[in-house]
């Protein structure tokens, strides 16, 4: 037998297709049942022949050319059925018939055709029963003689028994077919469901990763850049005073070396955050990478409570004048505590501020404003044109300019407005407002930044 394609089975394997058949399994078995019931039919088509009148032989063929008309179940379950119909009165084919009827209520073949086909079976074995019953009543001669109820009685029984059960077994094995079919192809959507959502959680992490490394650059950038700018302007002061004044000298290194513990304890606290988020997710095994996230948020959380916060920029005004930096700081409004991630952004936009002073004006005086309002707090960090005097006293510092990039992302990843850009005067302007709330509470955000 030839083969025409292939197809995939119920577990996704390819298997070949032969003819309508979608299994060897299916081919071997149907070709079984079409010769059991071309060699039922041809026995009885013996019986046939001699109740006809008409040779045993052609009987005999009939009956073999009529049963195996089952082979073709599968294909043509509607004609297999009404074969076995039509061969009914010539007490022929009741595999045929049994097999046919099944194989109809267990096919997708509309439910009002597979009940008229069965009524029709239903019915005309009734009547041939019913008619063989009464004769073999009449030959045997009973003593007495049955009541009236017994031929109509055998011969429901008998056509009953003959069409109920493979109707309703077909309609519950096509039912289970659906049904295992339903449950397959719910299988299938829920596994494409999970590989969307790995993929989803798989772009979160990478998302959260890529957010935990910004940050992690953006604070080294804060902590290493201020505390070493720093530290360039006292060495430049150290040496140029080392030989002319020893105690300024002193002074001086004393500063320098306040500012790179500074700088190492701050460092140090980051570290030891990050590496307790590190040693939490090695406890919890296997981890997910959904959780790649939370760890992320949970570090930049307990950065923000430990970091800096409003008060400290008094000291770090104090620090740049001991550089040598004329600043001044005004405070406006009633100080009060604001959310710790809040206190962090406005410190790290002042300290980046007069880090760039130092960088790129040195020399030049400095005004420092924080205005505490209902709902926000505003900072702003202006400075005059350069000193050209000022300037050839010091180091000229390296800068990588992210610091006014680095700023701007802080301010905007908690709602507020962040401007930058030079002035009329020669000088520069940074100024942030930052709302006092939770930014994603939908209320408006504030139109200006003015002080």
């Amino acid at each position: 037998m030839t083969t025409t394609g292939a197809h995939q089975d119920g577990t996704g394997t390819t298997a070949r297709t032969w003819l309508w058949w979608g299994r060897r399994r299916s081919v071997a078995l149907d070709v079984g049942l079409g010769l059991f019931s071309a060699l039922e039919c041809a026995l009885e088509g013996v019986g046939f022949a001699e109740q006809a009148a008409v040779p045993v032989p052609i009987g005999v063929l009939f009956g073999l050319v009529v049963g195996s008309v089952l082979v073709l179940r599968r294909r043509w379950p509607i004609a297999v059925v009404l074969v076995s119909i039509a061969i009914t009165p010539a007490e022929m084919g009741y595999l045929m018939g049994v097999v046919g009827l099944y194989t109809l209520a267990a096919s997708e073949v509309p439910r009002r055709i597979t009940a008229l086909l069965a009524g029709m079976s239903l019915t005309a074995t009734l009547i041939v029963t019913f008619v063989r019953v009464r004769q073999d009543v009449q030959s045997a001669g009973f003593d007495p003689e049955p009541g009236a109820w017994y031929v109509p009685t055998m011969a429901g029984f008998m056509s009953v028994g003959l069409t109920a059960p493979p109707v309703l077994f077909g309609l519950y094995i096509g039912a289970r077919r659906r049904l295992m079919e339903s449950l397959r192809e719910r299988a299938d959507s829920l596994e494409q469901e999970l590989s969307l959502l790995a993929d989803r959680a798989e772009q979160r992490a990478q998302w959260a990763r890529t957010e935990e490394r910004t940050r992690i650059a953006r604070e080294m950038h804060d902590v290493v850049a201020h505390r070493v700018s720093l530290m360039v302007v006292h060495s430049a002061a150290l040496q140029a005073v080392a030989l002319k004044d020893p105690q300024k000298a002193v002074k001086n290194a004393a500063l320098v070396g306040d500012m790179g513990r500074q700088a190492l304890t701050e460092l140090r606290e980051m570290l030891g955050v990050l590496r307790a988020g590190d040693d939490e997710q090695r406890r919890v095994a296997p981890v997910p990478l959904a959780a790649v996230a939370a760890a992320a948020a949970a570090a930049a959380e307990a950065a923000a409570e430990d970091g800096p916060c409003i008060a400290d920029v008094e000291d770090l005004v104090g620090q740049s004048r001991q550089a040598g930096m004329v600043v001044e700081l005004a405070v406006q409004g009633e100080v009060r505590v604001y959310a710790p991630e809040v206190e962090q952004t406005a410190y790290r936009v002042v300290q980046e501020a007069l880090t760039n002073v130092h960088k790129h004006a040195a020399g030049s005086k400095v005004m420092v404003r924080l205005a505490h309002r209902d709902a926000e707090v505003a900072m702003q960090v202006e400075n005059g044109a350069p000193d050209a005097a000022g300037e050839a006293g010091v180091a000229r510092l390296p800068s990588g300019g992210n610091g006014l990039v680095g700023m701007r992302e802080r301010v905007l990843a908690l709602g507020g407005v962040f401007v930058s850009g030079p002035t009329d005067s020669g000088g520069f302007r940074v100024s942030a407002v930052l709302p006092d709330r939770d930014p994603s509470d939908g209320q408006e955000l504030p139109a200006s930044v003015s002080l």
